[in-house]
């Protein structure tokens, strides 16, 4: 499934969109070069799972992890993953691999980094920067099972 997003606003309205039919247990994988929007997709996906529009959602960035569980309105904790910085695929069992993946909805950043450790079972989110428009995006969404 391919979607074509103007500006920002867009690309959160569509996260928020697709995190309607996301549960406890899913894996969903976003690829894109550095300033492609996924963080913009995935602060918007947290903001709707936990049902506070307005939340501050950092990029785990630094810490590799954040976790977000214990909101009024939330079925599941989520765990967010931005693996910029991994060293070596082993590094994500020491910031809570084990206990989020198959259990929390996980999205991860950067999962190319994952290696041999990349989920077979996974919805894969890839956004594109379209040529000639800085903030247009294409925004493919892909289930594998």
């Amino acid at each position: 499934m391919e979607h074509f997003s103007q500006n920002e606003a867009e690309t959160e309205a569509l996260a928020r969109d697709f995190a309607r039919g996301l549960q406890g247990g899913e894996t969903l994988c976003l690829y894109g070069e550095l300033g492609a929007g996924k963080s913009v997709f995935c602060r918007a996906l947290i903001r709707t799972l936990c049902g506070h529009p307005e939340m501050e959602v950092p990029s785990p960035t630094f810490t590799l992890a954040q976790v977000y569980d214990g909101y009024p309105d939330q079925a599941f904790p989520v765990w967010h993953f931005d693996l910029y910085r991994l060293v070596s695929p082993e590094e994500v069992y020491e910031i809570g691999w084990e206990e989020a993946i198959g259990q929390a909805l996980c999205l991860i950043e950067w999962p190319e980094r994952l290696g041999r450790l990349l989920p077979s079972r996974r919805t894969d989110v890839t956004l594109v920067p379209v040529p000639g428009q800085p903030n247009h995006r294409a925004i493919r969404i892909e289930r594998h099972e």
